[in-house]
């Protein structure tokens, strides 16, 4: 008996090494274990990494322009978009991982801010040139995506902090106060009018081309520009083009009407004439060739010279919505150094514009500005006047500039309230609006054109650059009230 019972417990225990569970199943059962305690307490396992896509990212804009020193409101930004299904947006990192010239802007130079789905992208810049940077999501599993900004860094220029960049145009030369620190800017090297925010560096908010409501097939060459209520009145500057060779467009001045304020305003083309040159010339002709308006429009002639004729200023007479001060960039009265600048009156100007009646000439008004002539005047509705002087040349900006008040009244000696700094690239064109003269510290913001100006080091002039993007013109702010 007990060797049958021996036999039976051996049996036994053969049995249970027979039937014990083999290291997988033990697994299997574990995790099956684990999942049916997760659902008892409402929870998931997380899902495997090959559940998630591949991140996707997307620029704003594929080119930047920057500037050294540019900082805070002075400085571009780009906008970039990023996705991963089966992902949160906030769990997705964006920095540049690769820079192609590391002496204008390093990978650490990049800085990303934001969370989700939009980031934005600033640079700063350390030198005057071109990088390519790449842009870099990670997303999660480790999965990765690309893209590449081509940035351009222009020089650091004096006044940096007051300095606002304004890209897509390089030529900006006439600009109109439309509210809420926006204006709408011409370029004389176009036919298209841009709103921009003049609070910020960036591309402009909204673009009109006003081309095809005028009949222009070349450049109007829009030089001035002035507001009477809800109706703007542009010129061109009605000389030859710089091969002196007559061309019809530029002899054009029309009107917009204006709805809304600020980053609403809208415009509409109105109404044109397109013989104001020649009426100038046949008035000068009558007055014993005063200026020598038919010399300077003569087949050949180039406009930009002490004796040409090229209008760059456009403002309205004291208290009047009639009388327009058309300001010449040339020619100097008399065509000398040290010759003054000129304004001759035309009285009826909204008639002119608005239904093509005969323009009325008043007597011509001649400027001491130190021997500098008009490139911009505006007035606010105090009537107080800031002229922009510069030279007659067509030079980028080694010639002297300098700002000027005046009271509108022929007669009446302006008065040099500031030289305007010639180092930096550009020309200075354009007065945005007139602050109250007589409070101390009030300021100006005006307008470069850089189209001749070779903003990135490698001899391009911006108005041929190859993209739009790296285009731009500089807006300042000066003090000029007190």
């Amino acid at each position: 008996m007990p060797t049958v019972e021996r036999q039976s417990s051996h049996a036994d225990e053969r049995d249970a090494v027979t039937h014990q569970p083999s290291p997988q199943h033990r697994r299997a059962a574990a995790a099956t274990a684990g999942v049916i305690a997760l659902a008892a307490l409402g929870l998931t396992a997380p899902a495997h990494a090959a559940s998630y896509g591949t991140p996707t990212i997307a620029l704003s804009a594929t080119y930047l322009s920057g500037a050294v020193g540019a900082t805070g409101a002075a400085d571009t930004t780009v906008t970039v978009t990023v996705a991963q299904s089966g992902a949160d947006a906030t769990a997705l990192t964006v920095a540049a991982s690769a820079s192609s010239k590391t002496s204008v802007a390093a990978t650490s130079d990049v800085k990303v801010t934001g969370t989700g789905a939009t980031r934005q992208i600033s640079v700063t810049a350390h030198a005057r040139g071109y990088t390519d940077l790449t842009i870099k999501v990670t997303g999660l599993g480790g999965k990765t995506a690309t893209k590449k900004l081509y940035y351009a860094a222009s020089a650091a220029v004096q006044n940096a902090a007051d300095t606002r960049y304004l890209t897509g145009s390089s030529d900006a030369s006439a600009a109109v106060d439309v509210g809420g620190g926006y204006a709408v800017v011409a370029d004389d090297e176009s036919n298209v009018l841009r709103l921009y925010n003049l609070a910020v560096s960036g591309a402009p908010v909204k673009t009109w081309d006003v081309a095809s409501k005028l009949g222009a097939d070349k450049e109007i060459d829009i030089e001035g520009a002035a507001r009477v209520g809800n109706t703007i009145y542009w010129t061109g500057s009605l000389g030859n083009n710089k091969d002196g060779e007559y061309k019809a467009d530029r002899n054009t001045v029309f009107t917009t009407a204006v709805s809304g304020s600020g980053a609403s305003t809208a415009l509409t083309v109105g109404s044109s004439y397109k013989k104001l040159r020649d009426d100038l010339v046949a008035w000068d002709e009558a007055n014993d060739d005063r200026y020598g308006f038919a010399d300077g429009t003569e087949d050949g002639q180039v406009p930009k010279q002490i004796d040409g004729f090229n209008v760059e200023g456009l403002e309205f007479a004291p208290g009047s919505t009639t009388t327009a001060y058309v300001g010449f960039r040339a020619p100097l009265v008399p065509p000398k150094s040290g010759g003054k600048g000129l304004i001759v009156p035309v009285t009826n100007f909204d008639k002119v514009v608005g239904s093509g009646t005969k323009p009325v000439f008043g007597t011509p008004i001649e400027l001491d500005l130190g021997g500098l002539a008009i490139r911009d005047i505006r007035k606010n509705a105090a009537d107080q006047y800031l002229i922009v002087a510069g030279s007659w040349e067509a030079d980028d900006n080694s010639d002297p500039y300098a700002l000027y008040s005046w009271d509108g009244v022929a007669g009446h000696a302006p008065v040099k309230r500031t030289d305007l700094p010639t180092t930096d690239p550009g020309g200075w064109e354009a007065v945005v609006s007139v602050p109250d003269l007589t409070v101390a510290g009030t300021r100006a913001q005006l307008i470069t054109d850089a189209g001749a100006a070779d903003l990135y080091g490698d001899g391009t002039e911006a108005k041929d650059l190859d993209h739009a993007e790296f285009k731009k013109s500089r807006a300042t702010w000066f003090t000029v009230g007190g």
